[in-house]
């Protein structure tokens, strides 16, 4: 059922009844192609989506209409300019039902209000809009004549330096606009990873030195900074006045003494030993300590 329902809606289905002979589905049905937005057809009227082209004033409510907003409107032709055609769009506003007839001006290339609305009237400062004021045609028709231009060229110098900072930043913009975002991304990317092996490089001289940090790369102020720095003269002497006495010391001195003092003392430790066993015996033997005494 759904895909019957999608073929009657899009209008491909032929139900049995239809033959060759009876030309379009739309013929068959006794419809136009357009369906609803053709009603009016015979009167030569299309109802059409139409965009307002700027902001009017309704003429019903007061309400502001802004440029842009849709309607479903009328198109009908009401006259021509030469070869081309007028066109006349009809809509009521949404705000109170009021009718609005707006046509087109072939002449001047602009849409023209009839009846229902009111044009609204912005007026833009010329550096507020960032913009230039045009010349009008009598006097680009004056700039042809070059002592025209040469009484008026210091004028005209003048209001370039006053526009030049307003020309750099419109600059700025047309080529942030029109900038090439994959050769932008692209070079980052390549200086990204340059970035990544150079370090990758550091870390491992780094780990060959022993240290757990990265070394950044020397550069003309390191070696600059280096050869400021200069130990004093006291320091040298310290240093060499302990590697002297480091010299001449012997190497097995201290280990000598303290393994004699080690070795007289088990000595004395065992031969206590061996007295106070002596002792003993003698006492379990029937002596008195009064006969004998320990030398």
């Amino acid at each position: 059922m759904s895909s019957l329902a999608a073929a009657r809606a899009d209008n491909f289905y032929y139900p049995p009844e239809w033959t060759p002979k009876q030309g379009s589905l739309n013929k068959f049905h006794g419809q136009h192609a357009l369906r609803e937005r053709a009603r009016k057809i015979d009167q030569g009227i299309l109802i059409i989506r139409f965009e307002m082209p700027f902001n009017i004033w309704c003429g019903g409510c007061n309400s502001m209409i802004a440029k842009g907003v849709r309607f479903n409107a009328e198109k009908k032709q009401v006259g021509n300019y030469y070869s081309t055609k007028i066109w006349s769009f009809t809509m009521k506003s949404a705000c109170c039902k009021h009718e609005i007839v707006i046509q087109t001006d072939p002449k001047n290339c602009e849409y023209v209000i009839i009846s229902g609305a009111q044009r609204k009237t912005e007026d833009f400062d010329i550096e507020d809009a960032e913009t230039f004021e045009l010349p009008a045609d009598e006097e680009r028709g004056k700039l042809a004549d070059p002592f025209y231009r040469l009484e008026h060229q210091e004028k005209d110098m003048k209001k370039k330096k006053e526009a030049e900072p307003v020309l750099v930043r419109l600059q700025r913009v047309s080529d942030a606009r029109h900038s090439d975002d994959y050769a932008l991304n692209k070079a980052l990317r390549g200086r990204l990873r340059q970035q990544k092996k150079r370090v990758a490089e550091e870390e491992k001289v780094s780990r060959k030195m022993g240290l757990g940090i990265r070394l950044l790369p020397a550069s003309a102020e390191d070696a600059t900074a280096a050869a400021r720095v200069k130990f004093t003269s006291k320091f040298e002497k310290n240093k060499k006045e302990k590697r002297a006495a480091i010299t001449a010391a012997p190497i097995f001195s201290k280990r000598l003494d303290s393994f004699s003092t080690k070795k007289r003392q088990e000595l004395e430790f065992k031969r206590r030993r061996i007295m106070a066993g002596a002792a003993s015996n003698l006492l379990a033997g029937g002596f008195k300590p009064s006969s004998w005494s320990l030398s």
